[in-house]
């Protein structure tokens, strides 16, 4: 029912910045919390960091904490992802999740993914 779609993902530098975006379908997008997960090459998906249905309250994984700031726009049902400092090993592809939760789940709906590569 929920449709979620990704963009801004791209190659970036080290040391550069980029910013993802995720648009959701519907009209209740502000009763959903929102999170982003990334999965790199090879490896298993793991979670990037959560914000509550009104964007009063955030999560961060600590290997993006002080780097990556999530937010939202309600009246755009969009949610951000603001990436700084990237390294090498934040190349992965980056999805959206929503869900009628609170900061740790549950993850309902997913996007697509977005590829994000950093070159050293």
């Amino acid at each position: 029912q929920v449709q979620l779609v990704e963009s801004g993902g791209g190659l970036v530098q080290a040391g550069g910045s980029l910013t993802l975006s995720c648009a959701a379908s519907g009209r209740t997008f502000s009763s959903y919390a929102m999170y982003w997960f990334r999965q790199p090459p090879g490896k298993e998906r793991e979670f990037v960091t959560s914000i509550s249905g009104s964007g009063g309250s955030t999560y961060y994984a600590d290997s993006v904490k002080g780097r990556f700031t999530i937010s939202r726009d309600n009246a755009k049902n969009t949610v951000y992802l603001q990436m700084n400092s990237l390294k090498p090993g934040d190349t992965a592809v980056y999805t959206c999740a929503a869900g009628r939760g609170n900061l740790y789940g549950p993850y309902d709906y997913w996007g697509q993914g977005t590829q994000v590569t950093v070159s050293s």
